[in-house]
């Protein structure tokens, strides 16, 4: 994570999220470190590798494909073509994630943002959003 700043770690969501990774996929090969990445799930696709990130529910579907998307765009520039699943086991939905020309396009525009962020000597001023309640950063940006 940027600057060593990581989410709480006994966050009660961020813990849900071990279980699940524990609980469900027993028989795929869970969570693969990359650089700056990590991988929940990695399966055998017909063609292909499928890289997965396993979510609780389809609440931040957005920003969990923008993640995959994400994964998928950094191992692309290595030369590693893959495909994306977004797995969420308890509404049973699998949903796959291909990296067009245009998620590729927002995935750049997200990444340029995100290094002006990094770079730049203070951090955006905090603003409250209904993603606050839970995050597992929420400290960080209220203390």
């Amino acid at each position: 994570m940027a600057h060593e700043i990581n989410p709480e770690q006994d966050n009660p969501l961020v813990e849900l999220g071990r279980i699940f990774h524990e609980y469900f996929y027993k028989r795929e090969k869970k969570e693969v470190s990359l650089e700056g990445m990590k991988i929940d799930l990695l399966k055998k696709g017909e063609e292909n590798y499928i890289i997965c990130e396993v979510k609780k529910s389809s609440r931040f579907e957005l920003s969990a494909k923008m993640q995959l998307a994400y994964s998928i765009y950094k191992l692309r520039e290595k030369g590693i073509d893959v495909r994306g699943e977004l797995l969420i086991p308890k509404e049973r939905k699998r949903i796959g994630i291909e990296l067009d020309e245009d998620l590729e396009r927002e995935i750049r525009r997200a990444v340029t943002d995100i290094g002006r962020i990094m770079s730049s000597d203070k951090p955006p001023p905090a603003r409250k959003t209904r993603y606050c309640r839970g995050c597992a950063y929420r400290y960080f940006c209220w203390a």
